[in-house]
């Protein structure tokens, strides 16, 4: 008994470290991913960009607009739901730094080894979604309505085929551990090089087509250009975010981020081999294996939102079931086949 309570006495605050720390590598690769977008679009637009806060290059621009959106009021329309209103921003933030529980940084630098972590990563994923219906309805504005069933309509059509992209990884990892789809691409004697005994990611073994439907579903799940059509600032004011300011307006802001990091390191463990790399120790080198590559996918994120245009609706629901939803079913038939055959 005295066993069982010291045991269960030590465990929250084992829980309480490990939430803190999800929370601060979320929030600071957040700003990191803020000024990174701020000076890629400058430079891909021939311009500046943040030049003067903190000093040379404007380091400090992320952290200046987080500390300007926080002494704005905090206002809640008339007519709005207020408490569904306030809860919004953060159902959406806290979605986002759940999906950091079962990243695997390396072999041992993991909030939590779930049997069912890739299930686990997109259920939870997908809850932020709600957070924006939220905000959308319950704000009393019709331009945020609106934004807020075009998300919906965003999730329900690249949900699918974001969830058969990394069904055909589980299907050729056969596990649904994200430590153990890593050790997968990492030790597995399948997927080697011949006579060098480099083991290769997925994305070059089979799951190129999964990992581009993926990144596609990735960018819709985040409104990211071109896929923004909840927001659609030239048709919808700023939709679902119309009526949110201050810290509110800030925890939104975040999510996005946060959540262009969460699915980049997703993608990154599913497809590129996480933390592993050829010659390197994991359980030194594996966190900035993993930084590196999903730094890589981030920017491949703003090159999208900078070269492409808003699509219109109908084109986005197109996409996702003309085109899309069938290849990924095409890729899942032909992985569960080579499994079975090979």
């Amino acid at each position: 008994m005295t066993l069982g309570i010291a045991l269960f006495e030590g465990f929250w605050p084992l829980l309480g470290i490990k939430l803190l720390a999800v929370v601060m590598v979320m929030l600071g690769f957040a700003l990191v991913i803020i000024y990174a977008e701020l000076k890629v679009m400058a430079h891909m637009q021939a311009r500046i960009g943040p030049y003067f806060a903190g000093g040379r290059w404007g380091w400090a621009q992320p952290l200046a607009d987080a500390l300007k959106f926080l002494q704005k009021e905090d206002l809640v329309p008339r007519e709005a739901d207020a408490l569904v209103f306030r809860l919004a921003p953060a159902v959406s933030l806290m979605a986002t730094v759940a999906v950091f529980v079962v990243i695997p940084f390396s072999p041992s630098l993991i909030a939590r080894d779930l049997d069912l972590g890739v299930f686990y990563a997109l259920a939870i994923a997908s809850v932020g979604t709600i957070g924006v219906l939220m905000a959308g309805w319950a704000s009393a504005n019709k331009y945020s309505l609106m934004g807020g069933l075009r998300a919906a309509a965003q999730l329900i059509a690249y949900e699918l085929p974001l969830v058969l992209a990394v069904a055909a990884v589980v299907v050729q990892a056969g596990t649904m551990s994200m430590m153990g789809i890593v050790e997968a691409q990492g030790t597995s004697a399948l997927y080697t090089i011949p006579g060098t005994g480099i083991a290769l990611p997925f994305i070059m073994v089979g799951q190129v087509v999964a990992f581009v439907v993926f990144m596609i579903a990735a960018l819709a799940e985040l409104s990211r250009i071109p896929f923004d059509l909840p927001i659609a600032e030239s048709e919808l004011v700023f939709g679902y975010l119309t009526e949110y300011s201050g810290i509110r307006f800030t925890m939104f802001f975040l999510a996005e981020y946060a959540g262009m990091f969460a699915l980049s390191a997703i993608a990154a463990t599913l497809f590129l081999g996480g933390w592993y790399f050829p010659g390197l120790d994991p359980a030194i080198f594996g966190p900035f294996v993993l930084m590196g590559k999903v730094s890589l996918l981030v920017f491949v994120m703003i090159w999208v939102r900078v070269t492409w245009p808003r699509m219109r609706a109908d084109q986005l629901q197109s996409i996702a079931w003309r085109w899309l939803v069938p290849i990924a079913l095409a890729n899942l038939l032909v992985t569960a086949t080579f499994k079975v055959v090979f």
